[in-house]
């Protein structure tokens, strides 16, 4: 079985409500599921890629933009699992979708997507997305 085989299209990131992400209406803020899709993101990368990988290349990602829908709260103390997965990679883009659910109850609290570009760190010019980039993560098309 190679690599890729051995890894799940779906990506699962852990988080406990803590009281600094809670806003002024008692939830989780919009801000916090933000940095969730960016952790997440980076936590997938790190364990689908050898570290350094895309630095090496001299590249990194940026975003492009974000999409949330919010669909339940989140309060203090509450788990939650954010799963994320490739849906699309394009040429020197990428869909990743991120779904939020308390694990407590399995319900769904919110669903995203962030448009990534692959970029060149020293020109800030998109780049194709090398094969070993792209081979390193099993995609999950809609």
């Amino acid at each position: 079985m190679s690599e890729k085989e051995s890894q799940p299209a779906v990506f699962s990131y852990k988080q406990v409500i803590s009281e600094d992400m809670i806003d002024v209406n008692g939830h989780v803020n919009n801000v916090a599921y933000v940095r969730w899709m960016q952790d997440a993101a980076v936590a997938h990368s790190r364990d689908s890629l050898q570290r350094g990988t895309v630095q090496q290349m001299g590249c990194t990602w940026v975003a492009r933009s974000h999409h949330i829908e919010y669909l339940s709260p989140s309060f203090l103390d509450d788990d939650v699992e954010v799963r994320t997965w490739l849906a699309s990679i394009r040429r020197v883009r990428c869909c990743r979708r991120y779904e939020f659910v308390r694990t407590s109850d399995d319900k769904l609290l919110a669903k995203g997507e962030t448009d990534w570009v692959f970029v060149n760190i020293e020109s800030g010019r998109p780049v194709s997305i090398p094969e070993e980039i792209a081979s390193a993560f099993v995609l999950l098309p809609d």
